[in-house]
């Protein structure tokens, strides 16, 4: 098998990870078990402790001095404002509104890697990402309406921080990514952002009531800190070492397919043709970014 087959079967797994976390996450965060930050804390905490021991046994690869701000700043957009503007946002504003919000992220990591790391913007990409992000739009807009009340604008603008930050991460980590292994940057990911979100954090830690806890949260709290932190980063940095970033975020549009697939399975929503065609056409668009030969080239 390809290193760029290998790549997409990562991403494959992260969008399902990512998928079933809406499910999983909200059995933990609905029932108050771990306010938002404190959340955040336990995976950042979960994430550098997992990547530190990894790198420790299997890797052992030092950094240069020369690579720490730009690590920094992966640090900053990829897990602390990311994860931070995320959550924050979900308080102000609606789920339907965040996951269309959130639709714009493929096309902002390809504006961003055109400038950055000088991605070429292809015709083929730029009628994927259109293609996806109407299945991903058509899937979403099932579940409820667009709204844009006064109090939700703030949400609205922190899950569009969210989107940003995540798309500048996933361009700027790619260099990191031809230098180093996976396992090394996204160790020095974990470690620098813990420092950026122990502080708003801390009193939601302390607030914990650890008794409260039932057998069924400790796993969905596993899941969580194993699963979506630990693996869908560790795929993620895999999967950038070979493909470019655009390819990276397409993937994005399969979470909510992936979402509705476990609700179907659990009994929790309904399969319609709406669904089928939305899912045709996440499809389709993700194959159109990631085929590496343009189709629409002349022959």
């Amino acid at each position: 098998m390809s290193k760029v087959a290998k790549a997409h079967i990562a991403l494959f797994l992260v969008a399902l990870i990512y998928g079933a976390n809406y499910s999983i996450a909200k059995l933990v965060l609905d029932d108050n078990y771990i306010q938002p930050f404190g959340f955040i804390v336990f995976r950042v905490l979960s994430g550098m402790g997992l990547f530190w021991f990894f790198h420790l046994v299997f890797v052992r690869e030092r950094i240069k001095k020369g690579d720490i701000p730009m690590l920094l700043l992966c640090a900053f957009f990829g897990v602390a404002v990311n994860q931070m503007c995320f959550f924050m946002g979900l308080k102000y504003t609606t789920p339907i509104n965040a996951s269309l919000i959130m639709t714009t992220t493929p096309i902002l990591v390809l504006v961003t890697s055109a400038i950055i790391i000088k991605e070429k913007i292809t015709l083929q990409k730029m009628i994927g990402i259109a293609i996806g992000a109407i299945g991903a739009i058509i899937l979403i807009s099932k579940g409820g309406s667009f709204s844009l009340q006064q109090d939700q604008l703030l949400g609205d603008a922190l899950i569009f921080t969210n989107a940003i930050s995540y798309g500048i991460y996933l361009v700027l980590v790619k260099k990191l990514m031809i230098r180093y292994h996976p396992i090394t940057v996204v160790k020095w990911v974990f470690t620098f952002s813990i420092f950026m979100v122990l502080p708003f954090g801390w009193n939601d830690v302390k607030a914990i009531e650890w008794s409260t806890f039932t057998p069924t949260i400790w796993l969905a709290f596993a899941y969580v800190l194993i699963a979506v932190t630990f693996l869908a980063y560790l795929f993620n940095a895999f999967a950038l070492k070979i493909v470019n970033p655009s390819v990276t975020s397409i993937y994005i549009y399969l979470q909510p397919l992936f979402a509705s697939i476990i609700a179907l399975t659990m009994g929790k929503d309904e399969l319609g043709v709406v669904k089928i065609l939305a899912g045709i056409l996440i499809f389709a668009g993700v194959f159109l970014v990631s085929r590496p030969i343009n189709v629409f080239q002349n022959k």
